[in-house]
């Protein structure tokens, strides 16, 4: 066989998966710059753990992404192997062979995508058609499996993903987004029976889907990467290495015990952190940024943390992640929450309602433009505007003593674009009794005059307050544990930042820090 066998996977100008569009914001095509700065960072780890080896050089190592999109990780692994192999393996056919039959794998997340990952790694949508660079593959599928898998609905909802029956209870010809690496119990045994015999994969490395799609596509959406992640863990390879949004860091509906598993488990070997996810994805948006990391089940302790901002590279080497239950991202920043905490007071959280605070839903009817006796004041958003109305005090229900109180109220979300500095917060409420509120707001309370009712809204107000706020509040949510780090004061008088930077010692450096992060707060504010 001629050994200067046609075969090329990068190279080309342009290169197609620099040009393709992302299917939505939940399901990103990760660029190949992207996709490679990853696998450095699996190269470095395997370096390191095996006396400066080339991971890329050795014939046995296995490869998984199970959850190809556009089989850029995948093309680039092959791409590294068919260099890396040469010496190995000197014919480049049976280089190529050995490469895509025996070490790299990838699970189609649609029929779509696995069509383009077969065409982006062996240059065919067909693995044994005339134009693969494979010549050993039996099947048209080659190692990039897809099949459609149905989901397990309970009520409503499906058991594995949570997707809503309503929307993707589907016929065969519509995608039904059920994704067959997490749509199982075991998914040791899916594997076998996807590829065949037991496989243990040493690499696994991808970009999951984010969020459970053709659902609401709001803020109420399930986040569905961290059981990618989580399926990934159980197959235990020896790496994992995946992108997905950093929300997970300090929020998330539905990521409390992922993110204690990731930040206690001390496996964390390296995060790379991009506050503005435009950095690594050009031109798409993500709420909070994204991140990737290496998960490393061999490792136990430290992790090395770099956070990359406007260009610019941040390491924070040898990062304790279980400090605090969230993750705070920025040195800076945890340098000012250590000063805050050291004090040991106690948090405002104590004072802070949960969610709808008197039971009455944002979208409550019952209320009216006056007064018609004996009823309370509700506070409102009504068409997108601030509104006091009148309801019945009987038909509240839910923290009834909280009526009679003095409080402050506080917008439960506040978004206002990802650029700084920024107000992280809405306008407060000093609400005199007898009132309540809708879903709209939280309460703070009790309070037990106008005057110490007003000493925190002039806490709240200030710059320091908010920052603290912003480390736990990644994305437009307010809600009761992103206050947690806020100390409480004495309500006896009107707070300044210049008392509080005094009080907790915040440098000069450290007040500039906090200004260019968060503005002013003015009367006109909401």
């Amino acid at each position: 066989m001629n050994t200067q066998v046609s075969f090329t996977l990068r190279g080309r100008n342009p290169d197609v998966l620099t040009c393709i569009a992302n299917l939505s914001n939940d399901e990103v095509f990760t660029p190949p710059e992207f996709a490679n700065r990853m696998l450095d960072t699996v190269a470095a780890a395997w370096a390191a753990d095996h006396g400066g080896a080339n991971i890329w050089a050795d014939s046995q190592v296995k490869f998984l992404d199970p959850f190809t999109k556009s089989g850029v990780f995948l093309r680039e692994i092959t791409s590294r192997l068919t260099a890396g192999l040469a010496s190995e393996i000197p014919n480049v056919q049976n280089r190529v062979d050995h490469i895509l039959t025996k070490q790299v794998f990838g699970i189609g997340i649609t029929n779509l995508t696995s069509l383009l990952s077969r065409r982006s790694l062996y240059c065919s949508k067909h693995a044994n058609g005339p134009h693969s660079v494979a010549r050993s593959f039996s099947n048209s599928n080659g190692n990039i499996w897809f099949q459609r898998v149905e989901h397990t609905w309970r009520d409503t909802k499906c058991v594995y993903c949570g997707a809503p029956k309503t929307i993707l209870d589907r016929g065969a010809d519509l995608e039904n987004y059920a994704y067959a690496f997490i749509h199982t119990d075991d998914v040791k045994s899916r594997i076998a029976e996807i590829f065949g015999g037991n496989m243990q994969f040493d690499v696994i490395v991808g970009n999951p889907p984010y969020q459970m799609s053709g659902g609401a596509g709001g803020t109420s959406d399930s986040s569905i990467y961290h059981l990618f992640v989580q399926q990934a863990i159980n197959l235990e390879p020896r790496y994992v290495s995946m992108v997905v949004p950093s929300r997970w860091m300090a929020g998330g509906r539905g990521l409390d015990d992922f993110r204690a598993q990731m930040l206690t488990g001390g496996n964390l070997r390296f995060l790379t952190d991009f506050p503005d996810s435009g950095e690594a994805f050009p031109g798409v948006q993500i709420k909070g940024g994204v991140c990737f990391f290496l998960w490393d089940g061999s490792h136990k302790g430290t992790c090395d943390l770099t956070r990359i901002l406007s260009g610019e590279s941040h390491l924070q080497k040898d990062r304790k992640l279980n400090e605090f239950d969230v993750l705070v991202r920025d040195e800076r920043s945890l340098g000012i929450l250590r000063k805050v905490r050291a004090l040991g007071e106690k948090s405002i959280v104590d004072l802070i309602s949960g969610d709808t605070p008197f039971g009455i839903a944002t979208n409550y009817e019952g209320w009216s433009n006056q007064n018609l006796g004996g009823q309370i004041a509700l506070h409102l958003i009504n068409r997108g505007k601030r509104t006091i109305g009148y309801m019945k005090r009987d038909d509240i229900r839910k923290n009834a003593g909280a009526i009679d109180t003095w409080k402050v109220l506080v917008p439960k979300a506040y978004g206002a674009g990802e650029s700084f500095p920024h107000q992280i917060l809405g306008k407060e409420i000093v609400a005199a009794p007898p009132s309540a509120c809708t879903q709209s707001y939280l309460t703070v309370s009790p309070f037990e005059s106008q005057e110490s009712a007003q000493s925190f809204a002039s806490y709240y107000r200030t710059r320091l307050f908010r920052f603290l706020v912003s480390l736990r509040k990644i994305t437009q949510d307010a809600l009761r544990s992103t206050y947690s780090w806020v100390p409480q004061q004495s309500w006896t008088e009107d707070w300044t930042d210049e008392r509080l930077y005094q009080k907790y010692g915040i440098t000069d450096d450290e007040i500039l820090f906090i200004n260019s992060l968060i503005r002013p707060m003015g009367g006109e504010d909401e």
